[in-house]
C-alpha cells in the first residue's frame, strides 16, 4: 500500500519527537557522577532525579493526552516538544541539587505527554498494514535518543562539561517548526471530534479490567527498559572504570542493537501477531544475561549489551501499535500514554533501587541489573499471553462506527 506525503511527515515527526525526548532524558544518565561531584552528594541522590522524571510522566500523559483527545494531536504535540526542550536546557543552569530535581520533575511532565500523543497521531494516520514496522520505528526512537546522547557525550562532554550537555538539549525545539509546516491532524480524531464523548473516568470504568492489566504490563515493561539502560553508563564507569570514550562506544553499540530489535520484532509482529512477537523477544534476555552483566572487557560487554537490547527493545517495538490497537477509540491519545506512564511511575524506583543495591554490594551494578532484567523478562512473557490480539483494526472506521452509535 502506497503512502501519502502527509503520512510520511507524520511518521517522521513522531519518530523524531520520541528520539529527541529520549535524548534529553538520557543526557542525565551519562553525567550522574559529575553532577554528584559538583553538588557534593552521592550518586544515588542524583539518581533520584531519574526516579522523579519517571514518576511525573503519568501526569504529563494525562494532561497532554486529554488535551490531544479534546483539541487535536497536532497542536498538543507541538506544545509538548517545545516544553521538554526548554526544561531540558534549563536543567543545565541548576545551582544546586534541589533545583536540578525540580527541573527534572517538570521535564518528566513534558516528557510524559509526547509518547501517547505522537503514537496516536501516527497509528491513526498510517495504513493499517504498515503499523507493525512503524511501531518498531517509533519505539526505536527511544534507543535512537540514547544513541544520540551517547554520541554527544563522547564528542562534546570533554569540551562542554555536564552543564553544556543539557544546553545542547534545547535543539529538539526546532522540530516544532517542522510539525507546524508539514504534519496534518489525525483523520480518526476528526471523526471523533464530530460527536460528544464520555469522560475519561467513564471510559476507564467501562474498560476497568483492560486498564489494570495494561498498567501492570507496562510496569514490567518499564522495569525491563529502565532496568537495563538507566544505570548502564554508571555500571561501565564505576564498576569497570572505563573512560568516557569507551562508555560512549559501548552505549552506541547497545543502541544499535536496540534499534535493530525494535524494527525487526515490530515488523515480525505484522506476520505472527503482537503477542507472539513480544513473547519471543522478551525471553531472548534470559540466555544473554551472563554475557551482558557478568563478563569483563569492553568487547564482551558490548556484545552482551547489543544482544540484551535486541531483546528489550524488540519487545518494546511492538508496544506502540499494540496499546493503540487495544485502546478504546474515545481516549486513544490518553489511554496508551497513561497506562505506559503509570507503569513508569511504579517502575520509577528502579534507578535509586539499583544504585543503592549496587553500593551495598561493593558497587556490583551488574548483579543489580541482572536481577531486575531476568525477573521481568519472565513476567512479561507470561502476561502477554493474556492480552487481546487486535492486529490490523481500522481505527478511522472504528471511530466512525462509534460516532454512529
Amino acid at each position: 500500500m502506497s503512502w501519502t506525503r502527509e503520512q510520511k511527515h507524520v511518521t517522521i515527526a513522531a519518530y523524531l519527537g520520541w528520539t529527541l525526548d529520549a535524548f534529553d532524558f538520557f543526557l542525565t544518565v551519562f553525567v550522574l557522577k559529575d553532577i554528584a561531584t559538583a553538588f557534593n552528594v552521592k550518586i544515588p541522590e542524583v539518581a533520584f532525579a531519574i526516579t522523579l522524571t519517571l514518576a511525573m510522566r503519568p501526569l504529563g500523559a494525562l494532561i497532554f493526552g486529554r488535551l490531544a483527545d479534546k483539541y487535536g494531536r497536532r497542536p498538543t504535540l507541538m506544545i509538548n516538544i517545545g516544553l521538554y526542550s526548554v526544561l531540558g536546557m534549563l536543567s543545565g543552569f541548576s545551582p544546586n541539587l534541589t533545583t536540578f530535581l525540580v527541573l527534572r520533575s517538570l521535564f518528566g511532565v513534558a516528557m510524559g505527554g509526547e509518547w501517547g500523543v505522537g503514537s496516536a497521531l501516527t497509528m491513526e494516520t498510517i495504513p493499517p498494514k504498515s503499523r507493525g514496522i512503524v511501531s518498531g520505528l517509533l519505539q526505536a526512537g527511544y534507543p535512537s535518543g540514547f544513541l544520540l546522547a551517547s554520541i554527544v557525550f563522547g564528542v562534546f562532554y570533554q569540551h562542554v562539561g555536564w552543564r553544556g550537555m543539557f544546553f545542547i538539549g534545547v535543539v529538539p525545539a526546532l522540530l516544532v517548526l517542522y510539525i507546524r509546516r508539514n504534519v496534518p491532524e489525525s483523520p480518526a480524531w476528526k471523526e471523533m471530534e464530530k460527536r460528544p464523548r464520555p469522560s475519561l473516568l467513564t471510559t476507564l470504568k467501562h474498560n476497568f479490567g483492560l486498564s489494570i492489566y495494561a498498567i501492570v504490563l507496562m510496569t514490567c515493561f518499564n522495569f525491563f527498559s529502565h532496568g537495563t539502560q538507566d544505570m548502564y553508563p554508571t555500571f561501565l564507569r564505576e564498576q569497570h572504570h572505563f573512560d568516557p570514550h569507551t562508555v560512549s562506544v559501548i552505549t552506541i553499540v547497545l543502541n544499535i542493537g536496540a534499534i535493530c530489535g525494535g524494527l525487526f520484532f515490530g515488523s515480525l509482529s505484522e506476520k505472527i501477531g503482537r503477542r507472539k512477537a513480544i513473547f519471543i523477544s522478551a525471553l531472548i534476555a534470559l540466555p544473554v544475561l551472563p554475557l551482558w552483566a557478568f563478563s569483563s572487557g569492553p568487547v564482551l560487554l558490548a556484545m552482551g549489551a547489543f544482544l540484551m537490547q535486541i531483546s528489550v527493545q524488540g519487545a518494546w517495538g511492538v508496544i506502540p501499535v499494540h496499546l493503540n490497537e487495544i485502546s478504546p477509540d474515545e481516549v486513544r491519545a490518553t489511554f496508551p500514554g497513561l497506562v505506559y506512564q503509570l507503569g513508569n511511575l511504579f517502575a520509577s524506583v528502579n534507578a535509586t533501587m539499583q544504585a543503592s543495591f549496587a553500593v551495598s554490594h561493593d558497587d556490583n551494578y551488574g548483579l543489580a541489573m541482572a536481577v531486575v532484567a531476568g525477573t521481568v523478562a519472565v513476567i512479561i512473557a507470561v502476561m502477554i499471553l493474556f492480552s487481546r490480539e487486535r492486529r490490523g483494526i481500522d481505527m478511522t472506521q472504528s471511530a466512525k462506527q462509534v460516532s454512529a452509535v
